[in-house]
């Protein structure tokens, strides 16, 4: 399958080089030709696979023309070796625990499955070191970080914005050494963004070092996040949930995530419709509403991976809707919550129903009770575990968060990072000096 720029002034390209090169040399994101659509008896066996077995079948469709099948199977298999639930919070509203991965973070996902599949694409490159850039608000860093650790013939540099990240979620990733470096910004995480994407236009640096991003402008970061979308109407139909009434509700920032769901609804996947939930970022949701579309600078808040003021992921939005507001509109609805409501929404939720919800999730959770229509069940994404925002969750809960022994382990390691001004100049000169 071929791979087109969401501008259109590029060629298209193999899935090899949309992976390789992450962006479009037209400053497009990828996205493949055509959506596949998957057979009736698929959705038939879905609620009795397991969640291996599942994306096996579903990376099969999406990537089956260019890996070689039992590899796939294999990467896939191995990339998707932790549990993911599906939760009951109370009746109707299920909470998609997708913190249960190495990090404790929905982008392990993405992550682990993108750094097996180029390790299979440069497995008979062993003189090709590939340079993965990636931006972080928070959990994207730590999931590609641990996902690439260790894999041969990929550096790995992860930009992040001083002073915006847990203290939790900066220590995944700027204590592991080997092939990771951290770069502190000064700056927001949309500064990150952008040094990335024109270190991607630059002709020298392209010249001198191979360059590829991790962030959700990578086809490999975001198409498997599809995943766990089937997974989550699986289970909900093997409990007794009515298929087609099912509506997902996602914590949004650059909208990779939800972008996922999409091309899974469009693959046949019987999702009802959708909600884009947002923090005080709420870019999209002004969109929605006068159907233009503004991007800002970035908002600081309580739920910093959604501290985004010009979602890259827009763009495939728009590309899979033909930049028809009126369609985006009727598919998706949105919201936008402050840190005093977000914080509201963990207090109550914890005393009514006795579940622990991270600010981004808490984001979600809201949506669903202020948006859920009589005869709908509503699956939120809990896209972190709550100990990554321990102090902000046992500061607006009052509940002692135990921390999980691999978040342990990540403090005990000696901080190593490097410090730059969010100035490309500076950002391109360091990484020549490599």
């Amino acid at each position: 399958m071929k791979y087109r720029s969401t501008t259109g002034k590029a060629p298209e390209v193999s899935l090899e080089e949309a992976v390789v090169k992450g962006l479009a040399p037209d400053r497009g994101l990828y996205m493949p030709e055509r959506i596949p659509s998957l057979p009736h008896d698929f959705f038939d066996r879905l609620p009795s696979m397991s969640l291996p077995e599942m994306a096996s079948e579903i990376a099969e469709a999406l990537f089956g023309e260019d890996v070689d099948s039992e590899a796939l199977k294999a990467l896939t298999v191995d990339a998707m070796n932790f549990p993911i639930p599906l939760v009951k919070v109370k009746d109707g509203v299920y909470s998609l625990e997708l913190f249960h991965g190495p990090t404790l973070a929905f982008k392990d996902v993405g992550a682990r499955f993108m750094a097996r599949l180029l390790g299979y694409f440069n497995r008979g490159n062993k003189d090709r070191m590939v340079n993965v850039l990636v931006a972080t608000s928070g959990d994207t860093g730590s999931a590609v970080a641990n996902g690439f650790l260790g894999v041969e013939g990929v550096r790995v540099f992860v930009l992040y914005p001083k002073g915006k990240v847990s203290p939790i979620q900066e220590v995944q990733f700027t204590t592991l050494g080997k092939n990771i470096t951290a770069l502190e910004i000064e700056g927001a995480f949309d500064d990150c963004q952008n040094l990335v994407k024109q270190a991607f236009l630059d002709k020298e640096l392209n010249e001198s070092m191979m360059l590829t991003s991790a962030n959700s402008i990578n086809v490999a970061r975001f198409l498997p996040q599809m995943f766990y979308y089937f997974y989550a109407w699986a289970q909900a139909v093997a409990s007794g949930t009515d298929p087609e009434n099912i509506v997902m509700c996602v914590p949004s920032g650059n909208f990779g995530n939800i972008t996922a769901g999409l091309i899974a609804k469009r693959m046949g996947l019987p999702i009802k419709r959708f909600i884009a939930a947002n923090n005080a970022n709420d870019i999209f949701y002004r969109y929605l509403c006068s159907g233009e579309y503004i991007p800002c600078a970035s908002i600081q808040t309580i739920a910093n991976a959604m501290d985004v003021g010009d979602p890259s992921n827009f763009a495939r939005v728009l590309d899979l809707y033909s930049h028809d507001h009126g369609a985006i509109y009727a598919e998706i609805s949105g919201c936008t919550y402050s840190d005093a409501e977000i914080g509201e929404t963990m207090k109550n939720a914890l005393e009514e129903t006795g579940y622990v919800l991270d600010p981004h999730g808490a984001v979600a959770y809201r949506a669903l009770e202020e948006q859920l229509k009589c005869g709908e069940t509503g699956i939120f994404l809990e896209t972190a575990h709550p100990a990554k925002f321990k102090e902000t969750v046992e500061r607006i809960t009052g509940k002692k968060l135990d921390i999980p022994q691999r978040l342990a382990a990540f403090m005990s390691g000696k901080k190593q990072t490097v410090s730059l001004p969010a100035d490309f100049d500076a950002f391109k000169t360091f990484l020549l000096s490599c």
